[in-house]
Formats: C-alpha cells, sequence, structure tokens
C-alpha cells in the first residue's frame, strides 16, 4: 500500500472511532441525535390527510393537567382547532422539533387550542422549560387517552380541524414554524 492511501486510512479510522467514541458518550450522544433530528425536521414536512382518509376524534372524557395545576377536559376543544403534541423531556426528536413548536405557539395560541402532553413529571418539565425558554403550558394526563390519538411513539402530533376530524398525523420531527404548517393552520381556523 502506497503512504498516502496507507495515511488516509489511518486518518478515516481515527474519525470513525472518534464518532463511536462521541456516540457512547451519553452527554454527547443526545446533543449528537438533536442535531440530526434538528436537521430531519427541515426535511420532514407535514401535511393534511386527503378528506377519504380523516378520522373522526372520539370526545370522551378525557381529562387532563396542566403543569399550572389547571384541570381540563378534551370535551371542552369541540368545535376548535387543536394541537395535541405527545413528546418528553429525554426524547432527541421531541427535543429537535420544541424551538419549531414554541415559535408556532406564540403566534397561535390565541386561535388554536394548542395541547402539549407528557407522562414526565412536572418538575422534570418545569427545569426543561427553564432550560431552554419555553412558556407554553404542558399536561399530562389523568386518564385514559382516547383510542384515535392513543400513540406509542413520541413525538406523535395530531391536529383536529373544527369538525373533530384528524387533519394531520405526524410521527416524527417537524419543522412547525414552516410557511406551510402555517397556511395550514390558517385555513383550519377561517
Amino acid at each position: 500500500m502506497k503512504k498516502s492511501n496507507k495515511k488516509k486510512s489511518i486518518i478515516s479510522n481515527i474519525i470513525g472511532i472518534a464518532v463511536i467514541l462521541l456516540l457512547i458518550i451519553p452527554q454527547t450522544r443526545s446533543a449528537i441525535q438533536v442535531t440530526l433530528h434538528k436537521g430531519l425536521s427541515y426535511v420532514n414536512q407535514s401535511s393534511l390527510i386527503n378528506k377519504e382518509d380523516r378520522v373522526s376524534v372520539s370526545y370522551t372524557d378525557w381529562q387532563l393537567i396542566s403543569d399550572t395545576n389547571k384541570v381540563v377536559s378534551f370535551n371542552d376543544t369541540k368545535g376548535k382547532v387543536v394541537f395535541i403534541n405527545f413528546w418528553a423531556t429525554w426524547c432527541p426528536p421531541c427535543i429537535a422539533e420544541m424551538p419549531s413548536l414554541q415559535e408556532l405557539y406564540n403566534d397561535y395560541n390565541a386561535k388554536v387550542e394548542f395541547m402539549f402532553v407528557t407522562s414526565d413529571d412536572f418538575k422534570t418539565v418545569e427545569k426543561f422549560k427553564t432550560k431552554k425558554g419555553f412558556n407554553f403550558e404542558v399536561y399530562n394526563p389523568l386518564n385514559q387517552v382516547p383510542s384515535t390519538l392513543s400513540t406509542q411513539t413520541i413525538p406523535r402530533t395530531f391536529i383536529i380541524n373544527k369538525e373533530g376530524e384528524i387533519v394531520v398525523d405526524e410521527s416524527s420531527a417537524i419543522d412547525w414554524n414552516s410557511d406551510k404548517v402555517r397556511e395550514m393552520l390558517n385555513t383550519l381556523i377561517d
């Protein structure tokens, strides 16, 4: 093997080992994962579900409690545009999409019912929100999530129109502050 090829091989091996080490170390692994999901969020685009494929939500007596100790009923969202995001403070794709969700919340919280739902305890949530500078309200479910909204994966986001139909169902990190999402919400609100 030529000297230059051997040198390139050694350099690529060193880089490969460094990447593996960075992925093994918890402090750097999480940051790398968040960064990768953030990049993917710009590729993943949300789109409306075709009218014939939409499912209506069941307005069961789903109760939630907010991090401000306010108990709400899902029934109270009937006739409104509802944005539900299931997430966790430890989830890299959730963390990656949160800044775009905060920006969307800042502009639409008076027109859309936002429900950021997690099973994390509120002490952990508050530390997370303070560290990241988020101010949206977070909810814990008090009873069973309606079957149409039940999920085993996070992040999982649903947008429900005023007629109670799920018009968006996404299971990955998305750039929620995109022009496309804003146009979609504006149409649903009008």
